[in-house]
């Protein structure tokens, strides 16, 4: 099996590699990846897929990241550009059901829903307090509300939009996978990566939250792939992940990556939505954020007009903002993890000037899988033929391999039957 990634834009460059986007304990598929700046691969079995950037100076640079096995074709951009719009309907068609959740409301669309109903707008400013500071999860807990208002709330339709844990799996180091069961009883992950001092407070709780419920893109080395795909997640059952992980750790969530089930670019306006609250309203600072993406086409550019500020794991203005671009690359055994790999990840990155940094992860072993973590000393040796070649690098830890941390495991331990292709 060779993986090759393409980059154009007047001239080509290559590199066999494994590009990811994911932290090694709750990535969105067991792929290799570059975070921060361009990543890129998602294959389906027996197909594969595409992943654009744009450069700075209103030049096209685009990174084309495939999987190939022998006997396979690329599939052709319109291809894929039907794959991203019949998961795009999809999600939205399955989501689209009428049902009103307040959380996700921000204070003045809960003032205005107030005054909708016959309240003051003080009324509004409670649930906004119910909601975030409280963390209510019905509207029979807003005890400060009167009666009569709640009553036109249920009336309206309206539910806080809070799910209840399925599962919970703990691991040795302290990494929490739980499942959540929504409301059409189909289940997603989300992942607790706390770190802690000498004296075991936690220092940083990272949640890691999925945008899908499963994967239309069917990473080969993906348990969430093998699960199938269900539809998006609408913008409350993005946040509930972050407050259900907050519950169980009893502390604040200080960082959040959109790096669990799903391709959040698929998903852009709910997960912009959630994206929105985390930050305005459970006070999340936007540099605290991670998204991910492989790089859908034409989602890349979309982004960026948001101005946001957290960290995008594809970056398509990199060579704008002057910030610190970092690669993120997990290593397969016997695919990728070859000294001879390092020099030509080394080579690509000195053409185009981008020799930064390199996070090495190793693989996050999978059931059912072909692909399997390198040796250690494999690791080292990827990564100092990136140092020779004046590449700087660091292995990152690995968390939670005790507690099917990987993307999708969980779920699909639960969710025995694979949901049918899209």
């Amino acid at each position: 099996m060779a993986l090759q990634a393409v980059w154009s834009s007047l001239q080509t460059a290559s590199i066999k590699t494994n590009a990811r986007h994911q932290i090694s304990t709750c990535s969105s598929c067991q792929s290799a990846m570059f975070i921060n700046a361009i990543s890129g691969l998602r294959m389906s079995r027996g197909s594969s897929s595409f992943c654009s950037l744009a450069s700075a100076h209103q030049q096209v640079a685009r990174i084309t990241v495939a999987l190939q096995t022998s006997g396979v074709q690329q599939t052709s951009s319109r291809s894929q550009q039907a794959l991203n719009a019949s998961v795009l309907s999809k999600g939205a068609q399955k989501a689209d059901c009428g049902d009103k959740f307040l959380l996700g409301k921000s204070e003045d669309e809960l003032v205005d829903l107030a005054v909708k109903l016959g309240e003051q707008k003080y009324r509004g400013r409670q649930i906004h307090q119910l909601l975030y500071k409280t963390r209510a999860t019905s509207i029979d807990d807003f005890h400060h509300l009167p009666k009569v208002f709640k009553e036109a709330l249920l009336s309206e339709g309206w539910q806080v939009g809070r799910s209840s844990v399925h599962h919970v799996a703990k691991s040795t180091d302290g990494t929490t996978k739980i499942l959540l069961r929504l409301a059409d009883n189909l289940l997603v992950e989300a992942v607790g990566i706390p770190v802690q001092d000498k004296k075991g407070s936690i220092t940083r709780l990272t949640a890691c939250v999925s945008s899908q419920v499963g994967c239309a893109l069917r990473c080969a080395f993906c348990a969430t792939g093998k699960g199938g795909f269900a539809r998006n997640l609408r913008p409350h059952e993005i946040i509930e992940q972050v407050l259900a992980i907050e519950e169980i750790f009893k502390t604040r969530v200080s960082n959040v990556v959109f790096m669990g089930m799903g391709e959040p670019m698929m998903n852009l306006s709910n997960v912009l939505a959630a994206y929105r609250t985390l930050n305005k309203d459970i006070l999340i600072g936007q540099r605290m954020m991670t998204i991910s993406t492989v790089g859908v086409p034409n989602t890349i550019a979309k982004l960026a007009t948001h101005k946001l500020q957290c960290t995008l794991a594809i970056r398509n203005y990199f060579f704008e903002t002057g910030r610190r671009v970092s690669f993120e690359y997990t290593l397969l055994d016997g695919v990728n993890d070859r000294p001879a790999h390092a020099e030509e990840l080394a080579n690509l990155l000195h053409h185009w000037r981008l020799n930064r940094h390199v996070n090495v992860i190793p693989y996050n072993p999978i059931s059912d899988s072909d692909f399997r973590r390198p040796k250690k000393a494999a690791v080292m040796a990827f990564v100092e033929a990136l140092s020779a070649r004046k590449v700087t690098a660091s292995i990152r830890q690995t968390r939670g391999l005790d507690a099917n941390a990987a993307c999708g495991q969980l779920r699909n331990d639960f969710q025995k039957v694979p949901i049918p292709a899209v």
